[in-house]
């Protein structure tokens, strides 16, 4: 038994779209919880940003640029991180929305959504999780959504992707606990991010998000750290498929 379940010292955790928003919260988090964060994104100078304001707090991180919906560039940036000691824990973050009416969508924005947010997290499980078999160890984190388990209106193509993430989580886990990997998934409620600041600045929409909380308040993103190193240590080493809902209690009441 570990001394402390929630110590992440020497744990290498691989967080896909984490150069801004949730992602890079998550990351200030599970470092200075004492892991070695892999940033992830498709710009270069974004992503060495990102990892520069946590390496001036004296946190170790690295930078891992390459596009998640790129099946090849998955394979080759992953295979490029096992000489520098490989992943321990993956979280599959990243993620887009296109707010639109079903009636409306078209056949690119509907695979680029799914693409994003649903594709993305088997290709990159996928080639980590092959390591993590051989070692007999690891840890996947799904960031799943309210969405996964509710609908609402002009969000069908994202509803769709994180619902499929939702039951992704639990076919990986029928698939790899057997080999010691445990894959959950958090689903935020309402945060105020970058991609949803348009949101909170609606007085309409914001009135409606924080009547129909439960806290009567918009989520911060520091408050998703908590559950993160939860799923990332060994106090969750015998939790599988799972899916922990941080939301305010939005998603417990009609």
């Amino acid at each position: 038994m570990h001394k402390n379940l929630f110590d992440l010292t020497g744990r290498r955790i691989l967080i896909t779209g984490s150069n801004g928003g949730i992602g890079h919260s998550l990351a200030l988090g599970l470092a200075q919880h004492g892991a070695t964060v892999i940033l992830n994104g498709r710009s270069a100078a974004k992503l060495h940003a990102a990892a520069e304001l946590l390496r001036e707090q004296g946190l170790s991180a690295e930078e891992a640029r390459f596009d998640i919906t790129d099946e090849a560039e998955v394979a080759d940036a992953i295979a490029r991180l096992d000489p520098l000691g490989g992943v321990d824990v993956l979280m599959n973050n990243a993620g887009i929305q296109r707010r639109i009416s079903l009636e409306h969508v078209d056949l690119e924005t509907w695979n680029e959504v799914l693409l994003t947010n649903l594709t993305s997290a088997m290709l990159v499980s996928r080639e980590i999780a092959k390591r993590m078999i051989q070692k007999r160890a690891g840890k996947i984190i799904n960031v799943c959504s309210l969405m996964s388990d509710l609908g609402r209106i002009t969000t069908g193509p994202y509803t769709a992707a994180k619902g499929g993430l939702k039951m992704l989580t639990k076919a990986m886990c029928a698939d790899w606990a057997q080999y010691n990997i445990q894959i959950n998934a958090i689903g935020p409620g309402y945060f105020i991010t970058e991609m949803t600041q348009v949101l909170a600045d609606n007085p309409e929409f914001d009135a409606w998000v924080k009547s129909r909380t439960p806290a009567r308040r918009w989520g911060k993103p520091e408050e998703l750290v908590g559950s993160a190193v939860f799923l990332s240590s060994a106090a969750s080493d015998f939790v599988n498929g799972q899916i922990i809902y941080i939301d305010g209690g939005m998603i417990s009441v009609l």
